[in-house]
């Protein structure tokens, strides 16, 4: 045999050839023994045919083999006629149990579990009758006291075969459930790992669309928080020239009016970029606050104030740029459509939290009757909620016709890393 078989290969190449070998062997040393066994002429003559027909019954099962499956019906009809022959011959000469031993080696090969036990018995009472130094049937009392003792001694024997037999079978079992539940496993990440690969290119695909989706909607709430109202000022101080006689006053608007142009042209640059406001660039959020509110008072003529509440802290480049353009857009609100003649800020530091409140006095509104934003319409309110939920925070308005408005954006305090 060859060096790589397996157990299995090597087990499988024992039930096909070791019948033949061990019968071989029989026929030798019953041969040898003849004259010492004192086998009668006629009892030659029918132990030949006997091993004839072993050796008939052996050909017969080898050309059947290897398309039979274990255990079925040809397979336990192979065994018993084998026994019986067995049987046979070791009545006629002890040494034919050479050639019986065969069936404690295959028995759980060719039998079902329940037929395992009777068989190993079987082969047992041969094994034991050919060694009770009578042959079959035992002589005299001492060979058959002989025979008993040989018996257990065999049917222990049989016990330990059963046992090993039982064992290899659990295992074989054991082994086929593995090994199919290890290709069912093997299907099914097979199947996950493809469905995961189409996930993960339908995943790349939407990031993709998502980004460029929110790219879109940075660029043009920056776009209206900056250069529209930047070009909103614009067109209030050029308006404030035309309708004025005085040199002086006018030279002030087109000063105002270029200063915004310079500013809007730079915050521009800036959110192409994504940059910060350049308000934060040069102070913290409560300087850039106050300087917006300060400039809006000017450029509007309504009075404004601005309170910062509890500890400054240093914040987190987007928190600052969501809470300034916030407060931008809630004071340009009030400056064109509110007629306000009075506005607050107030920025408050709450622990994990920061406030932003911008109120008017201005004619307010019914929210309820907000046109939906198209095409022509600016950002505003929705804007202004969009970019709070950006940073996982929210957007509350309070309002009601001829009672003002007050925005309230609430944000989490995130630290400057």
């Amino acid at each position: 045999m060859s060096s790589g078989m397996t157990v299995e290969q090597r087990w499988a190449q024992f039930y096909r050839y070791g019948p033949y070998t061990l019968l071989g062997i029989a026929v030798l040393m019953a041969a040898l023994s003849s004259g010492i066994i004192g086998m009668s002429r006629g009892e030659t003559y029918v132990t030949g045919l006997l091993v004839l027909a072993a050796l008939a019954l052996q050909l017969w099962w080898g050309r059947r083999e290897p398309g039979v499956p274990p255990k079925s019906r040809p397979a336990q009809g192979y065994y018993v006629l084998r026994t019986l022959i067995a049987f046979a011959l070791c009545w006629f000469n002890p040494f034919f149990s050479v050639y019986a031993i065969v069936g404690y080696f295959d028995v759980g090969h060719l039998l079902p579990p329940r037929f395992v036990r009777p068989g190993l018995l079987c082969t047992a009472v041969i094994m034991a009758g050919a060694q009770c130094g009578s042959g079959m049937p035992p002589a005299s009392p001492v060979n058959w006291a002989a025979f008993g003792a040989l018996f257990l001694l065999h049917a222990f024997l049989t016990l330990l075969f059963g046992n090993l037999s039982a064992r290899e079978e659990e295992r074989t079992r054991r082994q086929t459930a593995t090994i199919s539940e290890l290709e069912r496993a093997n299907t099914r990440l097979e199947q996950a790992l493809a469905e995961n690969a189409t996930l993960h290119a339908q995943l790349l695909l939407q990031a993709r669309e998502a980004g460029i989706a929110d790219e879109r909607r940075r660029l043009a709430a920056e776009i209206h928080d900056t250069i529209a109202q930047g070009l909103t000022g614009i067109i209030t101080q050029l308006q404030a020239v035309t309708s004025t006689r005085d040199p002086a006053v006018a030279r002030a608007h087109l000063g105002r009016a270029a200063g915004l142009a310079r500013h809007s042209l730079g915050e521009a640059r800036r959110s192409v970029r994504d940059l910060v406001p350049a308000a934060l660039e040069e102070d913290d959020l409560p300087g850039a606050l106050g300087r917006t509110v300060t400039d809006w008072a000017e450029r509007t003529g309504v009075r404004a104030d601005f309170t910062v509440t509890g500890t400054v802290e240093p914040l987190h480049d987007e928190v600052g740029s969501t809470l300034l353009r916030i407060a931008e857009e809630s004071l340009s609100n009030a400056a064109r459509h509110a007629g306000a003649s009075r506005a607050g800020v107030t920025l408050s530091y709450m622990g994990d939290e920061i406030t932003l409140d911008v109120r008017d006095d201005g004619c307010g509104f019914d929210p309820a009757a907000l046109p939906s934003r198209d095409g022509t319409g600016g950002f505003g309110l929705g804007g202004m909620r969009a970019r709070a939920e950006r940073i996982a925070g929210t957007v509350e308005i309070e309002t009601e016709p001829g009672q003002g408005t007050a925005v309230s954006a609430r944000v989490p305090l995130v630290r400057r890393p």
